[in-house]
C-alpha cells in the first residue's frame, strides 16, 4: 500500500517503534509481517461549527469514497514523449524508451499512471491496487515481496518503484535483465502529492498531462478544505491514528512520522499521537499511551477495523474505551487502499474524513 500496509511494515521492519523493550520489539515486527501477509491473502466562510462524528451505533460511518473504488483518468490519452532520461530516487539516471508495457509496483503508483490517462498500458499490480480499473491486472507483487520472476514474464518496458520497494534482490533482478527501473520517492504527506504526480508523469514522458494532474487534484484538495466546518466551541478534534491487524495482535498508535499527521491537519483536526509526544512512527499501544493521547476520534483503515470485530472489537482494546473516542464510540474509517497514498484521490480521502469528523456545520 502506498503508505498504507507497505509503508508500515518498511517502518516496523526497520524497528522504528519507540516504547517497546528490543525482544518485545523483535516480536512486534515478526507479528506485523504475519499480519500483512494475512492481510494480503484475505484479500467560502460561515460561523457554523460542528462536533467530531460518532453516532454511538458501534458502527464506523462509511468512508465517502467506499461506495466506487475507482480512479477518475484525464480526459483524452496522452503521447508519451520519448526516450526521457529521469533522476530516480535511488540516485540513478535511468532512460525510459518505451511505456508500452508499465509496471507499477504500488498501489498508489498504479492509481498515478491510470489517472493520467495511461491505464491500458499497464500490464500488472500490486496487491494494494484494488481500485476498479486495475482489479483484473495478474498480481505480480505482494505489498513488500516483489517478485521479480512475474514481473519479467510480462516482459516490461518499464517499472515504476518506490523507495519501500523490495527485497533489493528483486529490484537488481528487475535491472539486470535490462528492464529501466524508476524509484519514486515514498509519500509522507500532503506536500508530495504533486511532486510524485509531476514525478512519474516526467517518467512516463506525459509532463504536461502531469501538471493538468496536479492542478486538478491541488484545486480539488483546497475545494474540500474551504468548506470543512468550525470545530465546536473553537476546539479542533483530536485523532489518534490505530494500525490494526487483529489477526496478529498488532495494535499500534501513530505518531508524528505515520503519515497521518499531515491529512489530519488538513482536515481541521489534530494528530493526537503526534501532538502528545509520539515523534517516531509508531509504539505499541497502551493504556498510558492512549490516555495521553486523548483522541476525541480515532483514524483507523477499515481492513484494519474489520479485523478486530469492528468498533465493538476497537473498544476492547486495552485503553480504547477510556478514551474520550471510545467512550463515544467515534471512529473514521478509509479503505486501506487510500488512505495514505497521497495521490490523485487525496481529495476524496480527505472529504471521507470531514465527512465523518464533523457531523455537520457550515463551511469556513
Amino acid at each position: 500500500m502506498e503508505r498504507n500496509d507497505r509503508t508500515v511494515l518498511s517502518v516496523l521492519s526497520q524497528a522504528s517503534v519507540p516504547l517497546v523493550p528490543s525482544v518485545r520489539r523483535f516480536r512486534l515486527v515478526g507479528a506485523a509481517l504475519t499480519a500483512f501477509t494475512v492481510a494480503l491473502v484475505a484479500t467560502g466562510c460561515g460561523g457554523g461549527s460542528a462536533s467530531p462524528a460518532g453516532d454511538g451505533s458501534g458502527k464506523a460511518k462509511p468512508a465517502a469514497s467506499a461506495t466506487a473504488d475507482r480512479v477518475e483518468p484525464l480526459g483524452g490519452t496522452p503521447t508519451p514523449e520519448l526516450p526521457v532520461t529521469v533522476d530516480s530516487a535511488d540516485g540513478r539516471k535511468v532512460t525510459v524508451a518505451s511505456t508500452e508495457r508499465i509496471v507499477p509496483l504500488t498501489g498508489s503508483l498504479s492509481e498515478i499512471v491510470f489517472t493520467l490517462g495511461l491505464g491500458e498500458r499497464v500490464v500488472a499490480r500490486d496487491v494494494t491496487a484494488t481500485f476498479e480499473q486495475a482489479e483484473k491486472l495478474p498480481v505480480v507483487t505482494r505489498g513488500h515481496d516483489v517478485s521479480a520472476e512475474s514481473v519479467l514474464s510480462l516482459k516490461p518496458t518499464v517499472v515504476l518503484a518506490e523507495t519501500v520497494s523490495g527485497p533489493a534482490e528483486s529490484i537488481q533482478q528487475i535491472r539486470d535483465a535490462g528492464i529501466p527501473l524508476v524509484v519514486v520517492e515514498t509519500a509522507k504527506g500532503l506536500d508530495d502529492v504533486g511532486t510524485r504526480i509531476d514525478a512519474v508523469a516526467g517518467m512516463l514522458g506525459v509532463p504536461a498531462a502531469g501538471e493538468e494532474l496536479r492542478e486538478r487534484t491541488r484545486d480539488r484538495i483546497a475545494a474540500v478544505q474551504k468548506n470543512i466546518p468550525e470545530p465546536a466551541e473553537g476546539k479542533k478534534p483530536r485523532v489518534a491514528f490505530l494500525y490494526l491487524r487483529g489477526t496478529a495482535s498488532v495494535y499500534l498508535l501513530g505518531g508524528a512520522n505515520s503519515g497521518a499527521a499531515s491529512l489530519l491537519e488538513a482536515a481541521g483536526a489534530v494528530d493526537a499521537g503526534k501532538e502528545s509526544g509520539l515523534t517516531k512512527d509508531f509504539t505499541a499501544i497502551t493504556s498510558e499511551a492512549l490516555a495521553k493521547a486523548a483522541p476525541d476520534a480515532i483514524l483507523v483503515m477499515s481492513k484494519g477495523l474489520d479485523s478486530v470485530g469492528g468498533v465493538d472489537g476497537l473498544v476492547k482494546i486495552p485503553g480504547v474505551a477510556q478514551t474520550p473516542a471510545g467512550m463515544d464510540r467515534r471512529v473514521v474509517s478509509v479503505p486501506d487502499g487510500v488512505l495514505l497514498n497521497y495521490g490523485p484521490r487525496t481529495d476524496e480521502v480527505l472529504q471521507s474524513l470531514v465527512d465523518q469528523l464533523y457531523a455537520g456545520g457550515k463551511g469556513r
